[in-house]
């Protein structure tokens, strides 16, 4: 059974999470801290992770910044406030998708179900898990990016946009564009995510020489996947 991690410092919210996630077929797995989430991250291989923003010992920011380290597992942030620099924090540093409290059992786990068809439809519409161009290998299902046989250490995030940019070289994505394609859902905070996604994107992939490519901003429409290599 797939195991999905619930966090939160609440008893009654992760009672309720719990009960909706056996029945979506999941089995739950409890943290009330950061602390211990990051024990059981370890320790379980889950689906989904239901995130906490407010919790005891590490917040939820910072918890998602260390397992963004390592995994790319789907990540749904959880605040009880609805302001918007929470969101856009949340989504800069690799959060999937948030939810504001109060909310229903039923909403999260629609939430649940909308993440996991996003990663679904992201391999199946490429057609393919690797794309190469000049000295660049982006490797969708495994999540590796090299340039010169280099390794180079991207977020969920990261890769995607430089997948997306990539399949469709020459094409230009506006941020609005970037947005509803991968976080997939209408968004109503500061649309710069992305450019900050973008910058920091931008500065891995210098690590390692590429003449031949980059990813070109186009002042007042967004950002293409420019290469000179025919």
């Amino acid at each position: 059974m797939d195991k999905i991690l619930i966090a939160d410092d609440n008893v009654q919210i992760t009672r309720i999470l719990s009960e909706f996630a056996r029945q979506e077929g999941y089995e739950p797995v409890i943290a009330y801290n950061g602390e211990e989430v990051l024990e059981m991250f370890c320790a379980y291989r889950f689906s989904v992770i239901l995130l906490d923003v407010m919790m005891p010992k590490k917040d939820g920011f910072e918890v998602c910044r260390e397992i963004r380290r390592s995994s790319n597992v789907p990540i749904i942030m959880i605040t009880a406030r609805g302001e918007d620099f929470e969101k856009i924090m949340g989504l800069d540093i690799g959060a999937d998708d948030y939810i504001v409290k109060p909310f229903s059992g039923s909403e999260v786990m629609a939430r649940v179900r909308a993440v996991l068809r996003r990663m679904d439809s992201s391999h199946r519409e490429a057609g393919q898990s690797t794309l190469v161009y000049d000295n660049l290998c982006v490797c969708l299902d495994d999540g590796v990016v090299t340039i010169e046989n280099q390794q180079i250490a991207l977020t969920k995030k990261e890769l995607e946009i430089l997948w997306t940019l990539l399949e469709n070289r020459g094409k230009i994505f506006s941020r609005d564009n970037l947005l509803n394609n991968l976080w997939g859902y209408d968004y109503y905070g500061d649309n710069r995510t992305v450019d900050s996604h973008i910058k920091r994107l931008r500065a891995k992939l210098d690590k390692v020489s590429h003449p031949n490519w980059q990813i070109k901003t186009i002042w007042g429409m967004g950002y293409k996947f420019e290469g000179a290599v025919s």
